[in-house]
């Protein structure tokens, strides 16, 4: 096994003591290492600026915790609260938030500039599935060699496969060049 020394296991300390804070967010009780803080009870009423300590004894008195929840404030904002209550509450918050949030993707559809006419219109049903159950997508097409030469080609190819799903998409992104590849991305019709 290793030995360090004071100074290494002092620094090595002080930064496990900092990420448990990072990790629990807020500074509870003994954590709280400020001379004075301003109080809020439990009801929301301010009870004025007072020593950490003191703070803590009243906490205690009420069978409570004494949460930092503005650090940054000058003297720093402590409530008096159930700790367990106060982060099960947020927790509940953030499920109910991730809950309502739809998560978007974006889906790719390649496409050449030489396509047959039957291979586009298979891949204009896909598309269109993509797009009925709400994702985006990014069509593409590659030019390959000579191609380069002739990319008007691959821009009607775009337009016409557009035409095909247009019942059911919006053009978010036009037609554009990058290198080689030339891209459009399609956005749900609402």
């Amino acid at each position: 096994m290793r030995s360090y020394g004071w100074s290494a296991r002092f620094f090595i300390a002080k930064k496990i003591w900092r990420c448990f804070i990072i990790a629990n967010e807020h500074q509870i009780n003994e954590q709280i290492r400020d001379k004075s803080v301003r109080v809020i009870s439990e009801n929301g009423e301010q009870l004025g600026v007072m020593s950490a300590r003191e703070a803590m004894v009243i906490a205690e008195q009420k069978g409570l915790d004494l949460v930092k929840v503005s650090p940054n404030a000058v003297p720093p904002v402590c409530k008096i609260m159930d700790y367990g209550k106060f982060k099960f509450e947020q927790a509940k918050k953030q499920r109910e938030a991730k809950k309502n949030q739809k998560i978007i993707e974006m889906k790719e559809m390649r496409l050449s500039a030489t396509i047959d006419r039957h291979d586009l219109e298979v891949k204009a049903k896909s598309v269109s599935k993509f797009l009925k159950s709400g994702d985006k997508v990014k069509v593409s097409i590659r030019f390959k060699g000579r191609q380069m030469a002739h990319t008007e080609q691959g821009l009607t190819v775009m337009n016409g496969f557009f035409a095909m799903v247009e019942d059911s998409a919006t053009i978010e992104k036009q037609a554009k060049i990058e290198g080689r590849n030339m891209f459009m991305i399609l956005a749900p019709k609402n």
